[in-house]
């Protein structure tokens, strides 16, 4: 987390200047509108000179100017009824105008004040006015509900990151104090546990580094050529302690010949990680789980497009309701003790190496079944 810039609040307005970090207060759209309402009264003021001016000319007061005249009245120019309606039209067209865009462009105001203060939830602008106001309302109303929607979603966030510090943190705090008060010995089984809890904060505090990269798009792969095959069986390798601990098979099959892929080994390790250890955590004693690797469908008789992987286990697998909701984060089974993010991250992996990832039910088993892609 420490590649994300600190926020900084802004700073308290100052006596007697206006607020920097707020440019359109209420005020603004106050002023604003009186701007609009003196333009608009100063050009009714033009036009109605001009039509007194030109009424003048007509009527001969200054005299025909040089104007053609009247059939009946010599004195006066032809189309002075033309002249004054069109100075009429004029005003109101005027006056017209500036009710459809004052209006509109006040209220858009208004909510853009309202966006300032954080109350995304609070905008809904009336969509009216010219074409191009009422494009930009309706642009400025799904900007707030979009912006509602990420605060509510990063509140969340920060509720669901506090409560999954909070309980590693409570059971090291608890563990360490019953030594000190002599409730526990100081041996290496309790000191294995507290070394397991300081693992878990780690790999969580990895988890949330990778998803504040995906996020800023910031997350560089350092791609090169992989064996796969050696892949899948050094990460297997590592997981075999934790399976054997829980009674659980784990087995690999990899098809031979596999074309090898230009992928970051580091990063597709930790999506291998991510899925192995859910599958092991929901796999009751006595179940298998099994990841599989094959070539991918590719226009024949050529090279395979992509490499395929799939992980299944024994476990319950997901819920009907679960599958459109099992990439996003902290999304987790009633009875999971991990932290949701696994899957998450793995999505955000997977697709930066240009692949695809998804997850059902398997058939056979009725475990749940995680598959994803790498373009070869």
């Amino acid at each position: 987390m420490a590649d994300r810039p600190v926020e900084r609040p802004p700073a308290p307005p100052v006596e007697g200047r206006p607020n920097p970090a707020r440019p359109g207060s209420s005020g603004e759209a106050q002023r604003f509108r009186r701007r609009l309402r003196w333009g608009a009264v100063l050009l009714v003021l033009a036009w109605t000179v001009l039509a007194a001016l030109i009424t003048g000319m007509a009527s001969g007061y200054w005299g025909t100017l040089g104007l053609p005249a009247d059939a009946e009245h010599e004195d006066q120019p032809r189309g002075l009824i033309v002249i004054g309606a069109a100075t009429l039209l004029a005003a109101v067209a005027t006056t017209v105008t500036y009710r459809r865009v004052s209006g509109p462009v006040g209220d858009l105001l208004l909510a853009a004040d309202q966006v300032t203060t954080g109350a995304y939830g609070t905008v809904d602008v009336d969509v009216r006015g010219p074409r191009e106001l009422r494009l930009l309302t309706a642009t400025f109303n799904e900007m707030a509900a979009r912006l509602a929607a990420d605060e509510e979603h990063r509140r969340r966030f920060l509720a669901d990151i506090t409560h999954e510090l909070r309980n590693p943190l409570a059971v090291l705090q608890s563990e360490i104090e019953a030594q000190l008060d002599g409730v526990h010995p100081r041996d290496d089984h309790h000191l294995l546990s507290l070394l397991d809890e300081t693992r878990r904060l780690g790999h969580l505090v990895d988890d949330l580094h990778t998803l504040a990269l995906a996020e800023t798009g910031r997350l560089a792969l350092q791609q090169e050529v992989v064996a796969l095959g050696g892949l899948v069986d050094e990460v297997v390798g590592r997981h075999e302690a934790h399976a054997r601990q829980r009674a659980v098979a784990l087995r690999a099959s990899v098809a031979p010949g596999l074309p090898k892929a230009w992928a970051d080994p580091a990063r597709i390790r930790q999506v291998l990680d991510n899925l192995l250890a859910n599958a092991i955590r929901h796999t009751p004693a006595g179940g298998e789980v099994v990841i599989e690797v094959s070539a991918g469908d590719g226009p024949a008789p050529g090279p395979p497009a992509a490499v395929r992987f799939r992980v299944t286990d024994a476990g319950p697998g997901f819920r009907d309701d679960q599958l459109g909701q099992v990439f996003e984060r902290f999304k987790r089974a009633g009875d999971s003790s991990g932290s949701g993010l696994g899957l998450s991250i793995a999505r955000d992996l997977v697709r930066a190496h240009g692949g695809t990832i998804e997850a059902g039910n398997d058939p056979t088993t009725g475990g749940a079944s995680v598959s994803f892609t790498l373009p070869t």
